[in-house]
């Protein structure tokens, strides 16, 4: 019974209709046929991309794109352009992103299109706050002691026992020694630290480092790890560079942490999905070797690439951009990675307990950051990284509600298809993140121009890559000609496989 959210159109062409999210996904709402849902109009009232849906049930935003009648909450208008302004020229500072709730109505325009926002959120224990069951919660229809309780914990009460309470922390830090609130000390995923600790990533880690020598079964994957140096931090997590004290092996060790509670059915989703990755042994993709996870912070031990990312190269280059020859070499070889993960059988758990043999698996950010180098000498092995753990990460919705509202530079290596269709991504979003990185390594610029106050996500959505020529005139033709066919993306992405993409940039080269 997980969280959901419905939308029901009340007013316009799509009347009647009801559209439920029950994952983390975007939503784009408007006129164009891309939309999901497309609400007809063949009057031009409503905006060809009207207004974009964050959608991480239990949660749900809405940003105005830009729309010529503008968007409603409640009948407060949220966004919308001057009569004398076309989109390019919008300032999105000014739209905000909104939070909707349960019983609100979005609408488009002046009621063109009005949708009643819905929220189901499945009953919890008063308790132990465990989820309850569809039975448990249909049994249990009078309230006991302020809230309705699980199975276990209304057996419990019957027998005359104390109902189990939340999972209890110690009353002080463990890193610090300082007092916890009761607030803080009951929470499940507090790790036993205080705020200001939890916050110190190294700390966190330190801490859990720490509790694995005593082979806490939860913590396995980080037993015997001693930290050498911080390699790269985000708002998620961190990832270190970690020695093994017995093997002496040098591994990443990446921590992530969830911006929300996680619930059981996020955590389930999201190592099925971790399991695809396990799965991958190329030569030209990142292994992860471990992955555990602990009082709602996930771990991984990754092969480490000594030679760093290819945005560190770039950093490092003269007049920031690479050689036609280096940076087609490292493309092709992250290339030949991606061919493999999108074609790959690889098993797959799923929430009923069975496996099923999966094909492909997409990786959905793509970027210089995420393309590593790994060996030393003059000639490096480029391996794909952070493959898998950004995407499940992001699809059990346990990245909060970052998907627009925090872009993080995302947005410069994404096609249009990314932003409408996030959840059922295809391989050839890959290769088109594939084809924006070697144009910014050859060029230094993104493939997109980026305007101050425009909103990135109606950047992707309303605007075309610009010929690379225009960026460097000096580009062999050949070579411009296929990279701005590999960089189209309407109405489809112009190489549909890495395997195409890397034929024509070896024949051009």
């Amino acid at each position: 019974m997980p969280a959901k959210i419905v939308l029901t159109c009340t007013e316009g062409t799509l009347k009647g209709e009801t559209f439920a999210f029950d994952e983390r996904t975007t939503c784009l709402l408007g006129r164009e046929a891309d939309c999901a849902p497309c609400v007809p109009d063949d009057q031009w009232l409503i905006s060809r991309h009207h207004v974009l849906l964050d959608i991480n049930p239990p949660t749900i935003r809405a940003r105005d794109l830009g729309s010529k009648n503008g968007t409603y909450v409640n009948g407060t208008k949220i966004g919308q352009r001057q009569k004398d302004e076309r989109p390019e020229d919008v300032d999105y500072a000014k739209f905000p992103e909104v939070d909707l709730h349960d019983g609100d109505k979005l609408a488009l325009g002046q009621d063109y299109a009005v949708f009643q926002v819905q929220v189901l959120v499945p009953p919890a224990c008063a308790s132990c706050g465990a989820e309850l069951t569809e039975a448990e919660a249909e049994a249990q229809t009078q309230a006991l002691s302020g809230g309705v309780w699980c199975a276990a914990c209304q057996t419990q009460q019957e027998q005359g026992l104390a109902p189990a309470p939340a999972l209890a922390q110690p009353q002080r830090c463990a890193s610090c020694g300082a007092s916890l609130p009761t607030s803080e000390s009951a929470q499940r995923t507090a790790a036993a630290l205080c705020v200001d600790c939890r916050a110190d990533v190294e700390c966190l880690l330190q801490h859990l480092l720490a509790r694995a020598r005593t082979r806490e079964e939860p913590l396995r994957a980080l037993a015997g790890y001693t930290l050498l140096k911080e390699l790269d931090k985000g708002g998620m997590g961190a990832v270190y560079l970690a020695r093994h004290d017995q093997s002496r092996e040098q591994v990443a060790l990446k921590m992530m942490l969830p911006q929300i509670a996680a619930d059981e059915r996020a955590i389930a989703q999201f190592w099925r999905e971790i399991e695809l990755t396990r799965a991958l042994h190329p030569p030209h993709v990142v292994e992860l070797r471990e992955a555990g996870g602990a009082e709602g912070i996930f771990f991984f031990t990754l092969e480490y690439c000594e030679g760093g990312s290819l945005k560190k190269r770039l950093d490092q280059a003269i007049r920031g951009r690479l050689p036609i020859a280096e940076a087609c070499g490292y493309i092709l070889q992250a290339l030949a990675g991606l061919q493999y993960a999108h074609t790959a059988v690889v098993p797959a758990r799923k929430a009923d307990g069975t496996v099923e043999m999966v094909e492909g698996v997409v990786h959905r950010d793509l970027k210089p950051a995420n393309l590593l180098l790994s060996g030393s000498g003059s000639a490096p092995v480029v391996k794909v990284g952070d493959y898998g753990i950004a995407k499940a990460f992001e699809l059990a919705g346990l990245s909060g509600m970052s998907r627009t509202g925090d872009v993080q530079g995302t947005p410069y290596f994404m096609p249009r298809q990314l932003v409408i269709n996030f959840k059922y991504a295809k391989p050839d979003v890959d290769v088109w993140a594939m084809a924006a990185t070697l144009y910014h390594l050859l060029t230094g610029a993104y493939p997109r121009d980026f305007p101050k106050g425009r909103d990135p996500w109606s950047v992707v959505l309303e605007t075309q890559p610009q010929p690379i020529l225009q960026r460097d005139p000096t580009l062999p033709k050949p070579l411009a000609e296929v990279i701005d066919h590999a960089l189209q993306d309407q109405p489809e992405i112009g190489f549909k496989t890495a395997l195409e993409f890397k034929q024509a940039l070896e024949n051009v080269l």
